[in-house]
């Protein structure tokens, strides 16, 4: 018996000793495994970047296609050259006297001038596919936050331009040539050079595309922390006469033009402080939702500009 007793004491005591290092090694042991190790979360600003060179290389492909779209578009113009000139050219031709046509003072001009028409159209026709890929080489870098703001900016910046180009031909042209061809001196034949006209159109085409960026402007200054809408309402008169100024740099000499870019710009200047608040209100609407959301014990979380799972999390 004593024997047997010591025996199963002896079990026993194995069995417990047995028992106490399982415990230790569950306790201390098991989550030392990598299977079971918790990873410490990388904040996104050190995931997934990329090297300088890599960096290069995706902005040449980038690039690339965007030059790719410019050329598939300019050679679908090409051969309508000269019908996108006699466009161009219609608000000037309806306002010349009768029996008169526009002039060729250089030997090229008749070849360039619808040529060099139909590269700017074809630029101007491929803007989406060049935002895109722009946005698609600088939206990796954002926060979410970020995205949600510069991505709606974009597209409404292309639209804004397109908007602003279409103003000028159907408003200003016809106001600005009516204007010039009846004031002419009497006995002043009114021709005007294609190359000089073309010249003119665009420089008129891309002030009224420009000034039609206010809005997104306003909207980015008040974004960014630099304004606020309502500093920007008090200096109201500054930028009514800054806008006469930017309407006299962009555009030709002559006080037609410099008004109707200069009252666009004060209007559209007015639009963008409405969408400003409304931003600024919508923000501040969001913010309060999520304070009331969250617990006050629970810690803030951190802003990802990646999925928080890396590849050696996989």
């Amino acid at each position: 018996m004593t024997a047997q007793s010591g025996i199963f004491f002896s079990g026993n005591h194995l069995t417990a000793e047995a028992q106490r290092r399982k415990k230790t090694f569950t306790k201390n042991k098991m989550f030392d495994f990598p299977m079971f190790k918790k990873k410490p979360r990388t904040p996104r600003t050190t995931q997934g970047e990329m090297p300088f060179v890599a960096h290069l290389i995706e902005l040449r492909d980038r690039l690339l296609r965007a030059l790719a779209a410019i050329l598939v578009v300019l050679l679908g113009l090409v051969p309508f050259a000269n019908d996108l000139y006699e466009w161009l050219s219609a608000p000037l031709l309806r306002y010349l006297p009768e029996g008169t046509n526009m002039i060729a003072t250089e030997v090229a001009s008749p070849f360039f001038a619808p040529f060099k028409l139909a590269i700017v159209t074809a630029v101007f026709i491929a803007m989406p596919v060049i935002i895109y890929q722009l946005w698609a080489f600088v939206a990796p870098g954002l926060y979410r936050n970020e995205k949600k703001l510069v991505y709606p900016l974009m597209v409404t910046s292309t639209i804004l331009f397109y908007l602003g180009a279409l103003f000028a031909y159907f408003v200003v042209f016809p106001l600005v040539f009516g204007f010039f061809t009846s004031v002419a001196p009497e006995g002043v034949e009114v021709a005007t050079d294609i190359s000089k006209y073309l010249d003119f159109v665009l420089k008129l085409f891309f002030a009224f595309g420009l000034a039609f960026e206010v809005p997104v402007a306003t909207i980015l200054l008040v974004a960014g922390g630099f304004t606020t809408p309502e500093a920007l309402s008090s200096k109201r008169p500054y930028v009514i006469v800054s806008a006469f100024v930017i309407g006299m740099l962009l555009t030709p000499p002559d006080v037609i033009s410099q008004t109707l870019l200069a009252l666009p710009m004060w209007v559209l200047f007015e639009l963008g402080l409405v969408f400003s608040r409304v931003y600024i209100a919508g923000k501040g609407k969001a913010s309060g939702e999520g304070t009331e959301g969250s617990s006050e014990s629970e810690p803030p979380k951190e802003d990802y500009r990646y999925d928080p799972i890396t590849e050696e999390e996989e």
